[in-house]
């Protein structure tokens, strides 16, 4: 069998993955160790602050860490995460998260995600382990 394309994973993360939707999150690039996602805040991202809930943010970068881990084509499943925020984001701002592979080794590999708003301005900034199994990601029909 042979191993999967960045764009096939991507494309499959994009239809199977209920976030993408649910978020309204767009995949904007993929490559090998490489990924970056967008969405824009709405209101259904707001919390009782009125800024982009957390959560949102992180589920933004994650997408766009998931898709750089897996991009090999073969599994790769988040063992750490961690996030740090650096500004709120308002309702009609648009995130990009852009994923970069630091370290890609047998077993795990490590990567570092930077949100930013349209100004480039820095939102979060995620650092997340995975672990690699020996097994082709899926791809479905």
């Amino acid at each position: 069998m042979a191993v999967p394309s960045p764009q096939e994973v991507a494309q499959q993360m994009g239809r199977y993955d209920r976030l993408v939707e649910l978020f309204g999150i767009t995949i904007e690039d993929v490559g090998r160790g490489y990924a970056k996602v967008s969405m824009k805040v709405e209101e259904r991202h707001l919390n009782a602050a009125e800024v982009c809930h957390g959560g949102a943010i992180f589920s933004l970068a994650d997408l766009a860490f998931a898709l750089a881990s897996n991009s090999h084509g073969t599994v790769a499943l988040g063992i750490e995460a961690s996030i740090s925020y650096c500004r709120a984001a308002t309702e009609g701002e648009r995130l990009t998260a852009e994923a970069t592979e630091e370290y890609l080794g047998k077993k795990t590999a490590t990567y570092t995600i930077r949100v930013k708003n349209q100004d480039s301005k820095p939102v979060a900034v995620m650092k997340g382990t995975v672990f690699r199994f020996n097994e082709g990601f899926p791809i479905r029909e």
